[in-house]
């Protein structure tokens, strides 16, 4: 239930390949076919990603956008943003020291991060609205409507053909590279600045409280551009060249 396993625009093996080619070429012509649309697999990894990071992303955001009453000693700080009292004595950046000094780097991320979620939004909106589930018999990929849940959602081998199923996986391309670029520069910026806000911690602390969550939000973000990417890749690879006048077949 890899995403890595495509369905690319239809091509054909050359015979110059070598072996290891030709099967993958193979198979994915499997599925490809002249009446047969380009389909978008989506990773259970990624959707299982995604529908816990939102609230979170949410959850960070509304905390950040909305201090000083979110801050301890905040009207708005209990119940929703208790946890949070500790968090801003490990990382001044959240708290009282960068909020009284203006610094509007936690804000504009805040802002960004509120961008990346309204892509993977619509990204699970559309697999779960055009997403089919997929079954293969005789070698031959065939789709139909199941029983559709949770689990359904997160685990079953399922695609999303066509243009609609192309946006999606362009747009949460785009929002995993926003992710992953965003996070290593909020990392970056303590390093340049000599940990200027979190190097009052030990190391243990920092560690459990800092490096661990945040360094979540580079490795699976960096799987879906990784995956995402070999997707669009394999699929530039396999498209029909562009015709006169500029136009590309459709997917």
């Amino acid at each position: 239930m890899d995403s890595t396993r495509q369905h690319p625009l239809e091509f054909s093996p050359a015979s110059s390949a070598s072996s290891a080619n030709a099967s993958v070429q193979s198979s994915s012509s499997t599925t490809s076919s002249p009446n047969r649309k380009w389909m978008h697999t989506p990773s259970a990894a990624v959707t299982s990603w995604l529908i816990v990071a939102i609230p979170v992303v949410l959850w960070d955001a509304g905390f950040v956008l909305l201090r000083p009453h979110s801050l301890p000693g905040g009207k708005l700080h209990s119940p929703i943003w208790t946890p949070y009292a500790l968090y801003v004595t490990v990382d001044y950046i959240y708290g009282w020291p960068a909020f009284n000094a203006r610094n509007g780097f936690t804000a504009a991320q805040a802002v960004l991060n509120l961008v990346e979620t309204a892509g993977y939004v619509y990204y699970l909106f559309v697999v779960s609205r055009y997403a089919v589930t997929s079954t293969t018999a005789a070698s031959r990929p065939s789709h139909k409507k199941g029983r559709r849940g949770l689990l359904w959602f997160l685990f079953d081998d399922k695609v999303v053909a066509g243009g609609i199923g192309a946006a999606a996986l362009l747009v949460a391309f785009g929002a995993a590279v926003m992710t992953l670029s965003k996070t290593v520069l909020y990392l970056l910026n303590e390093v340049f600045s000599g940990f200027h806000n979190v190097g009052h911690n030990s190391a243990g602390t920092l560690v459990v409280y800092w490096i661990l969550p945040n360094g979540l939000w580079i490795i699976f973000p960096g799987y879906m551009v990784y995956v995402f990417g070999s997707e669009i890749l394999a699929a530039l690879q396999a498209a029909t060249p562009l015709a006169k006048g500029g136009r590309m077949k459709s997917l």
